[in-house]
């Protein structure tokens, strides 16, 4: 991560070499460039000047993307723990949930079968019920039978039957 000191110090020394050179080449105004130009040890000192600048420029740009890679990171390792911390939440309520489902089907489960055995023995009690009414009509209808015999070998009327006429 540490870019400072040889690269951007490097380049400032080419540009000034350079610039020291295009005015050589120049001619004759060479002279007058140089007068205009600070003496060599100035020259140095601005040069070593303008480097360390950039080298401090270099550093605290470098400090700057470490401390942001830096909180980026920490911020990604909350994040993925809050994902982890939901995920296992979310993993408990629905286990919870199947837990409670499946309770409440074998509770339907054993009351539906609860209303098939009710429903048997109501319609068992009917048949019973109808057995009886049925064993009942016969016995009646024997009986009358017999009595419709009785009074047929006898000759005799009935007295009970049509009491409203009178006889």
């Amino acid at each position: 991560m540490r870019r400072g000191r040889g690269g951007a110090g490097g380049a400032g020394r080419r540009r000034c070499w350079c610039s020291s050179q295009d005015s050589a080449a120049d001619g004759p105004s060479a002279p007058a460039d140089k007068a205009a130009m600070p003496t060599g040890s100035a020259d140095r000192d601005a040069i070593l000047a303008k480097v360390e600048l950039e080298r401090k420029l270099s550093m605290i740009k470098a400090w700057e993307e470490s401390e942001k890679s830096k909180a980026e990171n920490k911020a990604q390792k909350k994040m993925s723990s809050i994902l982890a911390w939901e995920n296992s939440r979310k993993a408990a309520v629905e286990a919870k949930l199947r837990t409670r489902e499946e309770k409440l089907e074998k509770k339907k489960a054993e009351y539906a079968e609860k209303m098939r055995n009710q429903v048997a023995a109501v319609h068992k009690a009917a048949e019973e019920k109808r057995a009886a009414v049925e064993a009942t009509r016969r016995e009646e209808m024997i009986k009358y039978e017999e009595m419709a015999a009785k009074h047929r070998s006898k000759g005799t009327t009935p007295t009970k039957f049509l009491s409203c006429f009178g006889s």
